[in-house]
Order: C-alpha cells, then sequence, then structure tokens
C-alpha cells in the first residue's frame, strides 16, 4: 500500500507532465520489476493511466472520482460553493475556501474572477497556516498555548521579508485581525499579493474553516480592502449559518 501510495505522490508531485516507468522508479527508489507490477495494478484499477504516444502515466479518473466523493462529502465545502462562487463573480477576484491540515490549511473551493484568472486550480494545495490569511483567519479560534504546541517555537518558515516568524509577532496579528473581523496577508506568502479572509464556524461557534478573496495588490487595493474584508464576512457568515451556527460568538479569553 505504501509503495502505491509513493508511485501515486510521485505522479502528483510531477511539474513535467506525465512520467515513464523509468522516471518514477528514480522518484521513489523502486527496482523496475516492482514499478512494472505496481503499474499494472493501479492502470487495471484507474488510479494510474498510461499514454500509448509516450509511454507516459499520469494520474487516472478513478482518483479523480475519489477526490470529487471526498469533496461532496465535505459539509463545509457544501455549504461554501455556491456563496464562494457568487462572491468570486461579484468582486472579480480569487475566492478560496480552506480547512487546516495540521500546520497547514488545504484548499476545498477555489473560483475565479474575471480579473484573476489561473490556468490551474489551487483544490487540494496546501498554504502554511502562519504565513497566509486563510491559516490566520483558521488560528483565530485559538489560544496562543495551542499555536505554541501546534506550531513548535519558532522562528517559522519565512517566505518573504514581510513573513510572520514568530509567536509574539503573530499573536499581536490576530489580535488586531479579531477586533477587524478579517485577516489580512499582504505579500507574506509572495510579493505582489494580497489577501483578506474571515474564519468560518460551525454549530457551537468553533472555526473550522476559513474564506478568502485574493489578487494582485494594485487590484485588491483598487477595490478597497475594507470594501472586500465586508464582502468576505458576510460570506463568510452566510456559510455559518449553514453550518448550524445561530448565535453570536463571545470572545476568547
Amino acid at each position: 500500500m505504501s509503495r502505491a501510495a509513493s508511485v501515486l505522490a510521485a505522479l502528483g508531485a510531477s511539474t513535467s507532465g506525465p512520467m515513464r516507468a523509468s522516471d518514477l522508479s528514480r522518484a521513489t527508489g523502486l527496482g523496475a520489476s516492482t514499478m512494472a507490477r505496481l503499474l499494472g495494478t493501479l492502470e487495471e484499477l484507474g488510479y494510474v493511466r498510461k499514454l500509448p504516444d509516450t509511454q507516459g502515466y499520469t494520474i487516472g479518473h478513478a482518483i479523480l472520482a475519489l477526490a470529487s466523493a471526498g469533496l461532496n462529502q465535505n459539509p463545509v465545502h457544501r455549504e461554501a460553493r455556491a456563496p464562494a462562487q457568487e462572491l468570486a463573480q461579484r468582486v472579480g477576484l480569487s475566492v478560496n475556501v480552506a480547512v487546516p491540515e495540521g500546520t497547514s490549511v488545504i484548499y476545498l473551493c477555489h473560483f475565479e474572477g474575471h480579473l484573476a484568472p489561473k490556468s490551474h486550480t489551487m483544490i487540494g494545495l496546501t498554504q502554511p497556516i502562519h504565513a497566509s490569511a486563510l491559516g490566520k483567519a483558521v488560528l483565530l479560534g485559538t489560544s496562543e498555548d495551542e499555536r505554541r504546541e501546534l506550531l513548535g517555537e519558532g522562528p517559522f518558515p519565512r517566505y518573504t521579508s514581510h513573513t510572520i516568524t514568530t509567536h509574539e509577532a503573530l499573536t499581536r496579528d490576530l489580535k488586531t485581525a479579531a477586533d477587524r473581523g478579517t485577516c489580512i496577508e499582504e505579500q507574506e506568502l509572495a510579493l505582489g499579493r494580497l489577501c483578506v479572509a474571515a474564519p468560518i464556524r460551525e454549530a457551537t461557534g468553533d472555526v473550522v474553516a476559513a474564506i478568502s478573496i485574493s489578487g494582485r495588490l494594485s487590484v485588491m487595493r483598487t477595490q478597497g480592502i475594507d470594501a472586500l474584508g465586508e464582502d468576505v464576512i458576510e460570506t463568510a457568515d452566510r456559510i455559518s449559518v449553514g453550518l448550524g451556527m445561530i448565535s453570536a460568538v463571545p470572545p476568547r479569553p
């Protein structure tokens, strides 16, 4: 099982398209005969697909079906999909919904407005929880002690000169965000990018996900950060109500 998983992971991580059996052997450290048997089984099950013209392998349709089923079974995805799509169409920018996964957040929804076209989907990709607006919005539901247990004592990985790398700075940023209602990521992951996010809560009031609007720095500023923040808060509240939250959430001490 672990060997098959390593083959699928190598295919998924490929940045050069389909991979030949020899490429997969080098990437996974598995022998040629073992790789041939694994690829034959995975192809039979539909988890990989062999391209006859190049003899290369890609992710198969069965993986796509499983991913689709997993998304459709997720209550956050079900409640967030329509509101997030409507928001992207209205503001013309990228709108993403993500849930926490260890020290990262993983994208469940990704929609593009006319001002932010992309040639790829963000669904299934991850971002660091300390350096993204989505991640910081999820962290609004945590105490500093919980963040230290999750992230360690630091310093956190740095992506640009703007990245928050200490608990002290992160706590200050989250305090400001809690008062404002939104988390802002300005060039913390990538230069020239800005993102504003708000937490999504379930029936208990706990933060279970976050939704964001993101785009080029100049475009986001032209649209107005405050106005976009209001839009993302309203959409987050709509999704939270769909998840069962019907009352105000008292602030955590």
